[in-house]
């Protein structure tokens, strides 16, 4: 692996961190948002990331971990997905979404848990830029040692 190559692993985790922090931004904005059928509430959203390899992977290996050949080159999102556990159900029947019944459904976006996955994605772009600026330190002083 070359130095240069951190810049694409770097940029690749600052992507899907973005990522990241575009589905905890939505489930936050819908966590309160209701509707009268199962069928057209809101489900919390979360990103599905995948290891991306320089090498070809070895196909025969059930191995949790990789071969040593096999370098990390960054991370991709694979896709969102939605959460399927259960929506809660409120008894409101003077709430104007209400159903029939009186019942109106609330998404299953837990507000706490997003906010510490926001804190989490922050600080790893944080990391990912960092990583960025000492990679661009050390090529600056590779430059300098002829001089």
């Amino acid at each position: 692996m070359s130095l240069s190559s951190v810049f694409n692993i770097a940029g690749s985790g600052m992507s899907a961190q973005t990522t990241r922090l575009n589905t905890v931004a939505s489930n936050i904005a819908n966590a309160e948002t209701v509707s009268s059928s199962i069928d057209q509430t809101y489900r919390a959203r979360h990103p599905v990331f995948a290891t991306m390899f320089q090498g070809g992977q070895s196909g025969g290996s059930d191995s949790l971990f990789q071969d040593q050949g096999n370098a990390g080159s960054g991370v991709q999102v694979l896709g969102v997905v939605e959460d399927q556990s259960n929506l809660e159900a409120r008894y409101e029947p003077n709430h104007p979404a209400a159903n029939e019944k009186g019942y109106v459904y609330y998404p299953n976006v837990n507000v706490v848990e997003e906010m510490a996955d926001m804190i989490s994605a922050s600080r790893s772009f944080q990391t990912n830029a960092e990583m960025m600026n000492t990679a661009k330190a050390m090529m600056q002083k590779v430059l300098t040692l002829g001089q």
